[in-house]
């Protein structure tokens, strides 16, 4: 799909504010409601735009822990990497999985209630995953940025 300057304002002010009003949006990109709800409609379709999700904070949810693992494992046949895979997808504290280049496999975002629950968590379900030879953790200090999307030119 082909975005033009439209379609990036549009992209750009929904990623701001994703519960502005079609109306709101079509004020702020100079058109009328039913051309900008055809063009939110069709990004949708194209897969460009996702979904739409609130943005909650984790600490006032009691998870104000934030630990990155970074994950080895023994193996990196495609049938392991997809083992591991699925089973972080069914750890809800694991808030994000990324495979990596190098050394380290995979780096999780991890939320926790306080640091037993993180070594309940660490111990329980992540050391003894099958395949899983080491495990590396840091914990978050604090956040300066965190900014969702991408920069939209």
């Amino acid at each position: 799909m082909t975005l033009d300057r439209i379609d990036r304002q549009i992209l750009s002010l929904l990623q701001e504010d994703g519960r502005m009003t079609n109306v709101e949006l079509a004020e702020r990109v100079g058109l009328t409601a039913p051309p900008c709800l055809r063009r939110v409609r069709a990004l949708e379709q194209a897969g460009v735009i996702r979904g739409y999700h609130a943005e909650c904070d984790p600490a006032q949810l009691g998870f104000p822990i934030t630990v990155f693992a970074m994950v080895s494992l023994r193996s990196q046949a495609e049938q392991d990497l997809a083992a591991f895979e699925g089973h972080v997808a069914a750890i809800p504290e694991v808030r994000e999985c990324h495979m990596l280049n190098g050394e380290i496999d995979f780096i999780l975002k991890i939320v926790a209630a306080d640091l037993e629950s993180f070594q309940r968590i660490l111990t329980t379900k992540l050391t003894s995953a099958p395949n899983v030879a080491s495990v590396k953790s840091s914990l978050t200090i604090r956040t300066s940025k965190s900014q969702v999307g991408v920069p939209i030119g």
